[in-house]
């Protein structure tokens, strides 16, 4: 007697699921060039939670430090009879809003956007993202400058936002004051949204950087606030002992972005009502030269770190 033969099942075997970041990946590594890869980043960072809490908060603290509290201290400067209320007023007026804008990045602002720029790389190799795109993507160089590419235009857009926050909460702020308002210059306003921008960019190419060299999230991210919250401080508290040092405190990352805040107008840490990072360390222009230089730096080191080690 026969046995019965066993019918093969028609039709192809059910895919496993895939998530949201595997499909992302498929959809874009077979598509080359750099324009596909800042898509892909874009879509990316548009669906990533971290993006949205970190463009939150600092919406949040930019809001709370520059309007909520030194609209508090100008009143109970006004109800006291206070002399430095008309110093807090002007600083409240529409035409401090370039010196507003910088004030918080060079510390703040600046720790973190250098956490998105660590997330952003440290978290490829976390994920595994980096290993796949790195085999069957357009290249090492093309998928890192899209996630420069990503990155600059989501500092862009955190500036712009900032700029309307600030103009709008000062526009409220003299209102109800019933103060009459004082518009900036486009130069100044120009000025406040590059010099925003290129403090920003510091700190997240440097973040960036960090995340390449750690190969991790969690590691790039301490190691990035421990540098712009304590190392650097710590360097020029002794640098005022020991003269020698000090050439090379006053060209450090923080060094140069709290000085041309200050070169803007924001008020310098020690003074009264001093904003912590501030300084007047650098000129402007001397500044700006060595932020830039940084930029240009972290990014070529990121480019090349990766070229060469994961290969």
């Amino acid at each position: 007697m026969s046995r019965p033969t066993q019918t093969a099942p028609s039709g192809p075997p059910p895919k496993p699921p895939r998530s949201p970041r595997s499909s992302l990946t498929r959809r874009f590594t077979g598509v080359p060039g750099l324009s596909a890869t800042v898509r892909a980043e874009l879509l990316r960072l548009a669906k990533w939670p971290t993006t949205w809490i970190i463009t939150g908060v600092w919406l949040a603290l930019d809001l709370t430090f520059g309007y909520v509290i030194g609209y508090l201290q100008y009143r109970s400067a006004a109800d006291s009879g206070d002399r430095s209320a008309a110093t807090l007023l002007a600083e409240l007026n529409l035409d401090a809003v370039p010196q507003a804008l910088t004030s918080g990045l060079p510390m703040f602002g600046g720790a973190l956007v250098l956490v998105m720029g660590a997330l952003a790389t440290g978290s490829g190799y976390g994920w595994g993202t980096w290993k796949t795109v790195f085999s069957q993507g357009p290249g090492r160089r093309t998928a890192l400058s899209g996630t420069a590419v990503a990155l600059g235009l989501w500092l862009a857009c955190l500036v712009l936002l900032t700029l309307v926050l600030d103009i709008g909460a000062s526009a409220v702020t003299m209102a109800i004051i019933g103060s009459p308002v004082a518009w900036p210059t486009v130069l100044a306003v120009l000025q406040g949204v590059g010099a925003a921008l290129l403090i920003a960019a510091m700190w997240t190419a440097g973040g960036a950087l960090v995340g390449v060299l750690a190969r991790g999230p969690a590691l790039s991210v301490g190691l990035g606030l421990v540098w712009a919250l304590v190392v650097e401080n710590l360097l020029r508290a002794v640098a005022s002992a020991l003269g020698p040092l000090e050439v090379v405190t006053d060209h450090l990352p923080g060094t140069a972005a709290g000085s041309l805040a200050g070169a803007l107008g924001s008020t310098p840490v020690g003074t009264e009502g001093g904003t912590p990072g501030v300084l007047t360390t650098l000129s402007g222009t001397s500044a700006t030269v060595v932020l830039s230089v940084y930029v240009v730096g972290f990014v070529a080191a990121l480019l090349i770190v990766v070229s060469r080690r994961d290969a």
